[in-house]
């Protein structure tokens, strides 16, 4: 009997299309030796995109839907929960709590939306976590801004090299039940509600660090102004405002067109970047300005992680 892979992903409606283009480049590439379980984890998904995503399944690829019971009423529409400067979602906290939700399984991977995976997805599985609690790659796209490298030294306490991106994460999930993971994170939440800039993303940092493994950057491609394209990018996120659904000229978007050319939603895509606004795109822009100044003043801030943490609260998890 093959073994079988779980994949999760955590959506709402604006991101189906998005997702049925990362299951079809994932599905174009997995080795045949496994089956594979992708969970698709949400709160808001209408009848209509679960029909369409469920389409994609085949004999390994099978695709199952959950529902997101718990409201989550601990984390509320607060400034400093916000994604970005501008968007609040909860699914961007599910994959806190995939170790509990999904006990049936050790180890699985989590993986963003905004992807597409070239690679071989079982290659990342294979990766041996030992006691770590993820593996992830460092955060390449803003590693040179120095002021999200005065944000993630200074508030979250964690080396710029060293700070992960969460958009890939292959997660042990066995590890992060013994630790109490979601627990720990509820706790925190609600006892300090740190500012943030990417508030899922700097928990894992601040709570992780310390129990990673390190990833190599094939495994988490960005388009990167001013850098160029990696050779082999075995998994590609087009983090942040980088989306070749929205812009021209982006790094790797030929990755993305030629998958979402497999889509039942390839015309909604091309409609939506044919009438992408350019007051849609100043409002990225000024949104990515907003972000960077939030940056440079949140070290100032009274509770920090890197202040709690200094003062002898357990952040860490594994301490």
């Amino acid at each position: 009997m093959k073994k079988e892979i779980p994949i999760f992903f955590t959506i709402d409606d604006k991101y189906a299309p998005y997702v049925s283009v990362a299951i079809a480049s994932i599905i174009d590439n997995a080795s045949k030796e496994y089956n594979y379980k992708i969970i698709i984890i949400y709160q808001e998904l209408t009848n209509e995109n679960i029909e369409k995503i469920s389409k994609l399944q085949n004999d390994n690829f099978k695709i199952e839907f959950v529902y997101m019971k718990d409201t989550l009423d601990a984390i509320t529409d607060r400034v400093e929960n916000r994604l970005r400067c501008d968007y609040f979602t909860l699914t961007i906290y599910f994959r806190l709590f995939i170790p509990e939700m999904f006990k049936e399984y050790d180890k699985g991977i989590y993986i963003d939306s905004d992807i597409v995976v070239p690679g071989d997805i079982s290659e990342l599985y294979k990766f041996e976590l030992g006691d770590n609690l993820i593996g992830a790659c460092p955060d390449h796209s803003v590693v040179d801004i120095p002021e999200i490298i005065n944000y993630m030294e200074n508030a979250i306490g964690v080396n710029r090299h060293e700070y992960i991106n969460s958009g890939v994460l292959l997660m042990n999930l066995k590890k992060m039940r013994e630790e109490k993971f979601d627990q720990r994170f509820l706790e925190l939440l609600n006892k300090y509600h740190f500012d943030s800039i990417a508030p899922d993303q700097d928990y894992l940092n601040a709570m992780c660090n310390g129990n990673i493994l390190y990833l190599d950057e094939c495994w988490d491609a960005m388009p990167i102004e001013g850098r160029k394209e990696l050779d082999n990018p075995k998994l590609i996120h087009y983090n942040l405002f980088s989306k070749p659904w929205c812009y021209d000229n982006i790094s790797y978007e030929d990755y993305f067109w030629k998958y979402a050319k497999k889509s039942d939603y390839y015309n909604d895509i091309l409609n939506f970047k044919n009438t992408y606004s350019d007051e849609q795109k100043k409002s990225d822009s000024d949104c990515l300005t907003v972000l960077i100044k939030k940056a440079d003043t949140v070290p100032n801030a009274e509770i920090t992680f890197k202040k709690i943490y200094e003062s002898g609260e357990r952040i860490r998890v594994w301490l």
